[in-house]
């Protein structure tokens, strides 16, 4: 984890764990084992912890979200007798792919433009022959989807074949203090838009804001997630009247 933590930048907060993250002990009596991915959640949730209204934490602060997670799924059923890299694909395959995935970056967002997308990794022949295929054609060393790598070897650069996976970025909001989504990001949480939605407290996200310029930017990176959720939230609660 140290090694890829520290090769890997770009996805620290997003793909990596940044910050102490809560320990997920529930989890880890039930699986053995912590997912990376749920470490990542966790460690955001730890961040937006501080931003969340009284109300709102009074109300659900205290639930074990991973494990209501958890108990929807038939964990020890599907689960027993898996390599752990195995188990957490089919954790992410259930609960981060159709709920999160899916629905922000692939079907629900393409139907919303009428846009008719193909993901050609979904294919159930595809997703069959991964699921066969064992855990070192999947990950070697730190090595994340060697096996896809290897075949498309001959037909991409040697630096592509060699990058780290990192995620699709939007224009960051809290890095690019000059650009037209900072200032957006900035009117709206300092604005009446944020007092309307019942979930953050608008004096601890302000002062987030004020402390931004001087944060390093690897510390403004991993925060630009966090910000441009409770962005959406007011966006959404605008366009659609929700209060």
């Amino acid at each position: 984890m140290a090694e890829l933590d520290s090769t890997n930048v770009v996805s620290r907060g997003l793909l990596m764990p940044d910050g102490g993250a809560p320990v997920l002990d529930s989890v880890r009596r039930v699986l053995g084992y912590v997912p990376t991915w749920m470490s990542v959640f966790a460690s955001n949730s730890a961040k937006t912890r501080p931003l969340l209204s009284a109300d709102f934490l009074a109300a659900n602060g205290s639930r074990d979200l991973f494990m209501e997670l958890l108990d929807t799924l038939d964990v020890h059923g599907q689960l027993a007798g898996r390599a752990p890299v195995n188990q957490s694909l089919y954790l992410w395959s259930k609960i981060a792919l159709p709920n999160y995935i899916l629905s922000v970056l692939g079907d629900r967002m393409e139907m919303a433009h009428s846009v008719e997308g193909r993901l050609p990794f979904l294919d159930h022949h595809v997703v069959e022959t991964a699921r066969s295929l064992p855990v070192s054609a999947k990950i070697r060393g730190t090595t994340e989807k060697f096996v896809l790598r290897e075949v498309a070897r001959p037909v991409i650069t040697p630096t592509v074949y060699a990058r780290q996976k990192h995620p699709f970025f939007a224009p960051p909001a809290a890095v690019a203090a000059d650009g037209s989504l900072h200032e957006m990001l900035q009117e709206t949480l300092r604005g009446p838009a944020l007092e309307r939605v019942p979930f953050y407290d608008p004096v601890a996200v302000t002062e987030l804001l004020d402390r931004l310029p001087g944060l390093p930017a690897a510390e403004r990176a991993p925060l630009d997630v966090l910000l441009m959720a409770i962005l959406s939230t007011c966006v959404l609660a605008e366009r659609f009247g929700i209060s």
